[in-house]
């Protein structure tokens, strides 16, 4: 892809931000690098990923384990055998459930470490279309304007209901459940228009999935310890590939560590319940730091010399998921309070660039050197993405969207949800002189 744009340029590889401090006197962004560079620049731009950042848990003796070990969110690029190996797999969440498979194939024996069961749909992957990539193609921008008035900014084409699972049969239900479970794919809880929205909608497809799950695995106590209690949606729905079907394997077993966590790691192995269970290889499939991670490695000082880590101390406050307050010049791409996790990546990152980039040429075309957030305007749009969040289930339960998988992060429910009525607001802001900040 740089080859192709010509790209090299314009671009350092290889290379580390480990800093970044706003000059007040010069209103100038400093950038320092593990390479040795300093850049100063008028503005900073930190696209860093909601999802980049590894959450590695520090559980006791983890450094004295002798066998191989790996994070699904690290995962070499050539690829690990466990051909003739016994494996350890702690989480699952959806690498997990995405690696279990496959690991248990190769494997000796598999042990899983769970903590939180669940909720998991058929993906039903099969091979690409050509004639259907072929038809995207040719009316592209029409598929994408399409996208974009959706809540993800995708799935365009998914069938959609209207009305509320509760307002059909039980019968109706369950044979529409019953088809979208055959078809796979997120377009699972598109069966009804308030899973979301009400425990008791929502109850009606849970119960449909761990019905599903019981089914499948057929020892009942395996079975009975994979049943997910949360409600389904709240945290981000899996696709699967044979996963619950992995647990018929005789090389399978399911340790839950619900009311009895892992106690520590040792050289050879994971001690829960005073047993110790012997390994080759560990693999942790614990998710991300999500969102903020990644930002907060890096030393981000802004006015009066207050790092980024100190704003945030309470969890992560911004105006429209772009800016915060006290850090001028600095925008995010995909940052907290924005659709960001909740979409199609691509469509919110491409929404942001274009902002960020305009904002960019109208400061250029007014004689504008600086544009920062007021404080107003940011606790005025915290407060609007936590009375979206509060209409829905998704604070429900304890999901990386709040931060709950990584101890001792606030727990802040950080993304918007709503992909169009995000760019409506985007768009009023610059509409209205760019309401909301101060331009000097």
């Amino acid at each position: 892809m740089a080859d192709r744009f010509d790209l090299r340029s314009d671009i350092q590889f290889s290379t580390r931000v480990t800093s970044a401090h706003f000059d007040e006197s010069a209103n100038t962004w400093t950038v320092t690098t593990d390479q040795g560079d300093t850049i100063t620049s008028r503005f900073v731009v930190f696209a860093t990923g909601c999802l980049s950042s590894a959450n590695v848990p520090q559980f006791d003796g983890a450094d004295s384990f002798t066998g191989d070990v790996y994070h699904t969110g690290q995962w070499p690029h050539e690829g690990v055998d466990f051909t003739g190996k016994t494996v350890a797999v702690i989480g699952t969440g959806s690498s997990a459930i995405q690696s279990i498979p496959i690991i248990a194939n190769q494997a000796k024996h598999l042990t899983v470490f769970q903590r939180t069961a669940s909720y998991s749909v058929p993906a039903r992957n099969d091979s690409i279309d050509h004639d259907y990539v072929r038809e995207v193609k040719k009316n592209y921008k029409a598929f994408r304007d399409a996208n974009r008035q959706q809540t993800g900014a995708f799935g365009s084409n998914i069938r959609r209901s209207d009305i509320s699972a509760l307002a059909v049969t039980e019968e109706e239900r369950r044979a529409e459940f019953e088809k979208r479970w055959e078809e796979g794919g997120f377009a699972f809880l598109s069966s009804y228009n308030d899973f979301l929205l009400t425990k008791d909608a929502n109850n009606t497809v849970a119960e449909f999935v761990r019905e599903k799950i019981f089914s499948i695995v057929k020892d009942r106590e395996t079975a009975q310890k994979l049943l997910p209690q949360q409600v389904i949606g709240c945290k981000r729905l899996c696709l699967d590939t044979n996963y619950f079907d992995t647990f018929n394997k005789p090389n399978v077993s399911l340790v839950d560590v619900s009311s009895s966590p892992i106690e520590r790691i040792t050289p050879s192995g994971v001690v829960v319940a005073g047993v110790e269970h012997k390994v080759d290889a560990l693999v942790y499939a614990t998710g991300f730091d999500a969102m903020t991670g990644s930002l907060l490695k890096i030393d981000i000082r802004g006015r009066n010399n207050t790092s980024l880590a100190d704003a945030w101390d309470a969890g992560p406050v911004t105006y429209l998921g772009l800016t915060t307050a006290g850090f001028p010049n600095m925008f995010m791409v995909s940052g907290p309070g924005s659709p960001s996790v909740l979409t199609n990546m691509i469509m919110s990152i491409e929404q942001h660039v274009e902002w960020i980039t305009d904002c960019m040429r109208h400061m250029a075309d007014h004689n504008k050197t600086v544009i920062e957030t007021t404080d107003q305007s940011q606790t005025e749009w915290v407060a609007f993405v936590n009375a979206v969040a509060d209409m829905t289930l998704y604070p429900s339960c304890n999901s990386w969207y709040l931060g709950a998988n990584v101890p001792g992060k606030p727990r802040v429910f950080m993304p918007l949800i709503g992909f169009p009525t995000y760019v409506d607001k985007c768009n009023e802001v610059v509409a209205n002189d760019y309401k909301g900040f101060v331009l000097s």
